[in-house]
């Protein structure tokens, strides 16, 4: 019997890919700082910048007057949503052109699953090549790609020579490959589970090897049976075909603080007709679950407040708004309503998408 051969993924990323669409259509933007965000005296936030804005520390998801603070000749531009995501489209044409298993991530990301595919004597690495020069060539902008046995490593390696490169782990170097990966690259570990990490004196994916399975898990509850498998370049996760958010959102940032909870209740039934019609919008195929409700206080300290629910309603956003005013009773600057879905999968943020 033929052994099966192995897996081969690529995740393409785009390189700032809302500032990198401005710059292509007016290049005069080339070489100057450039971040495409809010208003920085309405609260705007940074949804992504290039890479002359990152070296002063501006990054995506910054306060706009702190992006500002930190590079004074930043060039911020409102979004165009409709531009953005008729680039994106295109690109997911050049990717369906080499394989019918693409699952996008967002509006610049996705991953593809060339195993069987016969385009460029099936190298994931030719590929690869060819998608980039195509977007390059076709679309005016750069992007990265990471070419590997599974999706973990795959969207690992894309981000190993950017901008406009790529990477390639093979799976006989995926061993090695892991040993001497730092740990907060490993997806799901973010801020509060490095610190204990590192706390515990876990640095590389090494270290977090020498615990067992039972050890991962009294230290970190139901992600450590993933970390052990993560840690050593393990992923079994195959392309989503019927790729469905987990939730849907809508939220608003004041220009001027809510003061009061009667303040806040008088933004719901605005906010809910924007979600009904994003949910109205949308080719939603899963049935709701919960609805939920997000307040952030003046101090920027934010609390979400969720209750099962088969619809959003109305009365149910009061009783949760209630709630989630009193953990604070302060004034408000943003308040935001949602839903979740019951199906697992990646979430889909439909606000501005910050980009890495």
């Amino acid at each position: 019997m033929t052994a099966a051969s192995p897996s081969k993924f690529i995740h393409c990323d785009c390189d700032c890919f809302y500032a990198a669409i401005e710059m292509r259509d007016d290049p005069a933007l080339r070489g100057l700082p450039v971040a495409v965000g809010g208003d920085e005296s309405r609260r705007g936030v940074i949804a992504t910048c290039n890479y002359e804005a990152r070296k002063f520390g501006v990054h995506s998801a910054m306060a706009s007057a702190t992006a500002r603070r930190l590079c004074s000749d930043l060039i911020i531009i409102p979004p165009n949503m409709d531009k953005y995501k008729l680039a994106s489209r295109q690109i997911q044409l050049i990717y369906q052109d080499y394989t019918d298993l693409v699952e996008p991530l967002s509006l610049d990301e996705a991953f593809l699953d060339v195993t069987h595919s016969t385009m460029l004597q099936g190298s994931g690495q030719l590929i690869a090549q060819d998608i980039r020069r195509r977007v390059r060539e076709t679309i005016g902008i750069t992007l990265s790609a990471g070419i590997a046995p599974n999706k973990l490593l795959a969207k690992i390696a894309s981000e190993w020579n950017k901008p406009d490169g790529q990477f390639v782990i093979t799976p006989a170097q995926v061993l090695a490959f892991m040993h001497k990966l730092p740990v907060n690259k490993i997806h799901g570990v973010g801020k509060v589970t490095a610190r204990k990490m590192q706390l515990m004196s876990i640095d590389t994916c090494a270290d977090l090897q020498r615990y067992s399975k039972i050890q991962l898990l009294e230290h970190f509850g139901s992600f450590g049976e993933r970390l052990h498998a993560l840690c050593r370049g393990e992923d079994d996760r195959k392309i989503a075909h019927d790729h469905q958010p987990r939730s849907i959102s809508v939220e608003t940032t004041f220009e001027v603080d809510l003061l009061t909870l009667e303040q806040c209740l008088n933004m719901l039934p605005d906010l809910l007709g924007q979600l009904q019609r994003r949910l109205g919008s949308r080719n939603v195929k899963h049935a709701i679950n919960k609805q939920f409700i997000k307040l952030k206080f003046n101090n920027f300290i934010s609390t979400t407040v969720e209750q099962l629910a088969p619809a959003p309603e109305l009365d149910g956003y009061i009783a949760l708004c209630r709630t989630g005013y009193q953990r604070g009773d302060l004034p408000v600057r943003l308040l935001g309503l949602g839903v979740r879905f019951r199906q697992q999968g990646s979430f889909t943020q439909l606000e501005l998408p910050l980009l890495s």
